[in-house]
């Protein structure tokens, strides 16, 4: 018996499960979390901002979509649709990396009440 027969997909109530299923929900689950930190962070600032969380949940979210849509659908509309934004994440990763003084309140920490 193969022991890693459960990654073939298990059905649940109709659903097949399966590990990159897995990948692509956790790539939207984080991707749409970027706009709740969005949210967040704009209420404390009271103005609209984006804090850093938000670049690193499209990065994250987008990578793994990515993969699920490239290695495991072969869906070039998905891929094109990750992909494309991809640079975008990246680049504003790179200057919050190498540029530490955050510039807006919403990237500022918070300050204790």
């Amino acid at each position: 018996m193969n022991s890693f027969h459960f990654l073939a997909g298990l059905q649940i109530d109709g659903l097949t499960v399966t590990p990159w299923k897995i990948v692509g929900w956790l790539g939207a689950g984080i991707f749409g979390l970027r706009f709740l930190l969005q949210w967040v962070a704009s209420e404390r600032a009271k103005e609209s901002v984006i804090p850093f969380g938000f670049w690193e949940c499209s990065a994250l979210g987008s990578f793994l979509a990515l993969s699920y849509f490239a290695i495991y659908r072969h869906d070039s509309v998905g891929v094109l649709q990750n992909l494309l934004p991809l640079p975008i994440y990246l680049r504003n990763l790179y200057f919050r990396y190498t540029h530490r003084e955050p510039k807006h309140a919403g990237a500022k920490p918070r300050v204790e009440e």
